[in-house]
């Protein structure tokens, strides 16, 4: 197998790269310099669960060349029905390790590191290192604003999806673009809840988060750094609203004002 983590990462698309993007090189905002830079990337995905699974597949697919999955779940019966990552003969074991093994076998130029401990704000920075994207696919409102404060306060670009009944979210909080924060939109978690959901609307925000993070990766940017979408599939219906910086938001208020550095 000529993977590219055995060659420089500046060097040209080998043969077995240039035949598996094949219909993705067509591409005009891809191209050979565009697969270059998916091949060079780094991503850190927090959540190997519904939403994860499609998202973690497609970034594969895709060729992004360095993924870390960060789960400390295990493997149940009952994950099966959305978790598309995980297989009968995974039940019990740890999500991040059946999600490297699955996404390995998909793509085997992939570099995949796990991160099997529960995230918490001691071990943030060894779960989230350094990294071009954060994908937030995780289902708790602790993890999820602990991971968007992380970003926001070390300037990493983070695509955020949830997934909950017939119903998903979408959004981009980026620094550099001044994207209003996660706060801005909801200033203090929710109470979590368990809630149904159709497995396939996880696959669907899944995908799209999947998409965002590449047109990121590319450069391209992305509308949602100041909106939301919200996708209804009981109706079939997308729906993209602005986001704005609010002006007593608790944590990037003094960086709207210019009175934090």
């Amino acid at each position: 197998m000529d993977c590219w983590g055995n060659i420089p990462k500046n060097a040209e698309l080998s043969a077995e790269e240039c035949q598996r993007y094949a219909r993705q090189l067509l591409l005009p905002e891809v191209g050979r310099s565009g697969q270059a830079r998916l091949r060079a990337a780094r991503v850190t995905v927090v959540g190997a669960g519904g939403v994860g699974s499609a998202a973690l597949f497609y970034l594969a697919a895709a060729g992004v060349g360095h993924i870390r999955v960060v789960d400390s779940d295990r493997v149940e019966l009952s994950n099966l029905q959305r978790q598309i990552l995980h297989r009968i003969t995974d039940l019990g074991r740890p999500k991040a390790e059946s999600a490297r093994d699955t996404i390995i076998s998909l793509n085997p130029c992939c570099q995949v590191e796990i991160f099997a401990a529960r995230l918490e704000a001691a071990n943030i920075g060894e779960a989230i290192p350094p990294a071009d994207v954060v994908l937030d696919a995780s289902d708790n409102f602790q993890t999820r604003y602990a991971v968007a404060d992380y970003c926001w306060l070390t300037g990493i670009p983070l695509v955020s999806a949830a997934a909950a009944e017939f119903a998903g979210l979408l959004l981009i909080v980026d620094p550099a673009q001044g994207s209003p924060c996660y706060r801005c939109l909801m200033p203090e978690p929710p109470e979590d809840r368990l809630q149904g959901i159709l497995g396939s609307v996880a696959g669907v925000m899944g995908c799209l988060q999947a998409t965002e993070t590449l047109k990121l990766l590319l450069g391209h940017g992305s509308e949602l750094a100041r909106k939301l979408l919200s996708y209804d599939a009981l109706k079939c219906r997308f729906h993209i609203m602005p986001r704005r910086q609010a002006a007593d938001c608790p944590l990037c208020a003094g960086y709207a004002l210019g009175l934090t550095s």
